[in-house]
Parts: C-alpha cells; structure tokens; sequence
C-alpha cells in the first residue's frame, strides 16, 4: 500500500499523454507518480496522485481494453477515490477504438452508468463547441490530423466518432449549460441520463469551463477527457479537505550527463520543431525507415554520428518526415511495420546513448515514447516542471535516474527541443 493517500488513480492511453495529465496535477499541486505499465507490486513512493502509462491508443482493441482493466485493478488496491481515462487532445482513435470499448469497460468494472467526455484543452489550441473539436480555429478533420498515419480523424463532431466506437449511447452537454455553472451541468446531466444517454461529449473552450466541468463531476467514479479536464480535480479534494499542501511537487533530484533528442512523431508540430533544430546549425540525424527495412546499418550509423559529438553538443536523431514522406514509406512498408521500424530503431539508438553517457533525453511522440521508456528499462517516473502546456520534464525512479520530456508529437512551440535542455540545465543549477 502506497504510504500517503493515493486520490486520484488514472490511465493514460499512451506515454506522452501520460507526463501531459501529470503535469496538468502537478501544477494544481498535487505529487504525482506516473508508472510505465502496470507495476507487479505495491507503489512504494508517496504519491496522491497515480497515472498508469500505457501504450495502448492504437493495440488491438481487446488488448488496450484488457490492459486498460488490469491498471484499474491495481490502482484499486491503492484506495484511489476517483478514477480518470485520459486520452489524447485530437481524441485519436479510428470508428474499431479504442476510446469507447476502454470507456465502457471502466464503466463496467467502476459500476456507473454515467461518464462525461472532453478532450478540450484550450491552452493548447483544443476546444470543443456543439460537438465539435477544433484544433485552434480549425476544425480537427482540417488540422492535419486527417493526414495521422496511425488514427486519421476525418470527422470533427465526437459524438458522430465515439457513437461509432460503442453501443452505448452518446450524447452532448452542450456549451449553454457549461456555461452557466456547475449547477445547470448537473441539471443537464440528470436530463442526459433521463434519455438513457451514458456518455456525454462536453462542450469547452475556456479553462474556466473545464473548471466548471471538474466541480460538476467532482462526486463522480470516473472521468474520461484530455489533460486539461484535469485541472479542477486537485481543488475538489483540497476543498473536501482531501489534500494537504505539497511543499513545491514539482521539484525534481538533480540527474547529470549527456543530452540527447530523439523524435519518431510526424506531426506539424514536430515537423517544425525538427527544422528549427536543424536551421540553427545543431547535429541531427535522419533515420530512413527504407534503408531499416532494407538491412542497412542505419542504428550504428545513427550512434557513430551521435558519439562523435554528444560530448560537445546535443545531438538529435530523428525519423520525422512530412506526410507524403510517410505516406510512400507505409505503401511499401505498411503502416504498423514502417512504424515499428522506426520505434525499435529508436529504442536502439536510446540505449546505446545512455551506455554512451547520456542521462537526459527529449523524446518527441507518443509512440515514439513508448518504445523508448521501455527500451531503457524505466519503471516509473517523478514529475517536474512544465516545459510548454501538457510537457513536464521528469525523472524516473531508481538507482540510476534518466530526466526525460516526453512530448507528444502536437505539442510544444518550435523551438521546444533547446527550450527543454536550457530549462533542465536551470532546473538543475536551483536544486544543488
């Protein structure tokens, strides 16, 4: 059993989105763990907050549910009071998952009939309005995601998406009551369930509606959005007298050595970030899945460049390239093997750069993430300081502490990757 209150148990459908919900805690002030998977014993670091990371927003559906189930089971036996399914901002999934069948089975197993769903952030550019989810003033089937190589969103109204992923019925909570307080969200979320609704897509465009959707959900087992829906949790528990003040939860044990920049995501956002790294004369090395897929030396080559100068300099290894690029690559290849080429390439590269001396790492993409954290054997992290919204930076736990950011591939401004290493640096001189 963890030794101090565990609140607010959470799963979180990928790495990235993981540290984004955690940072999003963070912030409201509560201490905050996030495992890699689900831990084989009890959590032994304080905690009132627990995100379980999985790598399931794109497994088969069976599997991310069966998963999903098995981090719901372990964070009960920490006696979390209330429970969270976070998923990712532009609500990523395809018409087979797995946002619905995961919901409907935490519903299941958690007893409820009821659950809200808002990926709204607006910090980040996310909102949602009659349905609707825009990515800044764009709706998301023309924000680029329509072009994700993995969970293409092609409709921006999330009730048409999560009606087509489950048998339950979806509804609207529409602006007009968010925006008159929580009281008028519990009056409209009585009349959803009176119509046999189960789950309700939330509309949001402000923080202060997200505000507004925790206070109403505040008595609620499960909750299911992006990291933002977050942000009135920690003050529901401080105001039930939940959680006690944490002298500075973000702060981090300082971790020296090398630094390093890995990036698999082909998002807009990394696409920009990768090119203003390479515009300002920093290393950087392209990883071409063709030449993987052909048997060509492609990770030794990736290490030989990075060892030549990961004493002097940062050194980014990356396999970022633009749509077409991706699109050509997975006509050949297939979309899952081209990207398993990439993330088991880049796991590689990871471990042989930590062997080399590097101990802080920036990892751009979910996936990405996923296969990195695994491939350098980190169990659970400590979260930190925010980077750019839904970014912190993090240490993992143990006896040899990684810092990792781990972005996902949406977010951070262009130029995030050296922000993140200057911030580390700073981070680091307060703490000795």
């Amino acid at each position: 059993m963890s030794p101090s209150p565990v609140l607010l148990g959470c799963i979180a459908d990928d790495f990235t989105g993981a540290t984004d919900l955690a940072n999003m805690l963070v912030r409201g002030g509560m201490r905050t763990v996030q495992t890699i998977g689900v831990p084989d014993t009890p959590l032994d670091t304080p905690a009132q907050a627990v995100i379980v990371a999985l790598k399931s927003r794109t497994a088969p559906r069976d599997q991310a549910v069966a998963e999903s189930l098995a981090a719901l089971a372990w964070l009960k036996t920490l006696g979390c009071r209330q429970f969270y399914f976070k998923y990712c901002s532009t609500f990523d999934s395809t018409d087979q998952g797995n946002i619905g069948p995961v919901a409907d089975a935490l519903m299941t197993e958690l007893q409820t009939s009821f659950a809200i769903a808002c990926p709204a952030f607006p910090e980040n550019g996310r909102s949602v309005y009659r349905g609707n989810l825009f990515v800044g003033d764009l709706l998301l089937n023309e924000s680029g995601m329509q072009n994700h190589p993995l969970t293409p969103m092609t409709d921006a109204n999330l009730v048409r998406v999560l009606q087509r992923q489950t048998p339950t019925k979806v509804g609207l909570l529409r602006y007009d009551a968010v925006q008159r307080g929580a009281n008028a969200v519990a009056a409209a979320r009585s009349t959803l369930l009176a119509n046999g609704v189960g789950i309700a897509i939330a509309d949001a465009i402000s923080d202060e509606d997200l505000y507004t959707l925790g206070a109403a959900c505040a008595d609620d087992v499960l909750l299911t959005g992006g990291s933002g829906l977050a942000l009135g949790l920690p003050g529901n528990f401080a105001r039930a007298g939940l959680l006690p003040h944490s002298e500075h939860p973000e702060q981090l044990p300082v971790v020296n050595g090398l630094s390093a920049v890995l990036s698999g995501s082909c998002s807009r956002a990394t696409q920009a970030q990768v090119e203003h790294w390479r515009s300002t004369g920093r290393p950087a090395f392209r990883i071409d899945p063709l030449e993987l897929a052909a048997g060509n030396a492609v990770v030794d080559e990736a290490c030989a460049f990075a060892e030549q100068r990961i004493r002097t300099e940062p050194v980014l290894v990356y396999a970022t390239s633009a749509p077409e690029e991706v699109s050509a690559v997975q006509k050949k290849l297939g979309t899952a093997a081209s990207g398993e080429l990439v993330e088991r390439a880049l796991a590689s590269v990871a471990r042989r750069l930590r062997d080399s001396g590097v101990q802080r790492f920036v990892i751009a993409g979910g996936e990405t993430s996923g296969a990195v954290v695994n491939a350098l054997g980190v169990d659970a992290l400590r979260i930190g300081s925010q980077i750019d919204p839904g970014v912190p930076w993090t240490v993992s736990l143990g006896a040899a502490p990684l810092a990792l950011a781990l972005k996902s591939g949406n977010f951070g401004t262009t130029d995030f990757f050296s922000k993140a290493l200057t911030m580390f640096d700073e981070l680091m001189e307060l703490s000795q």
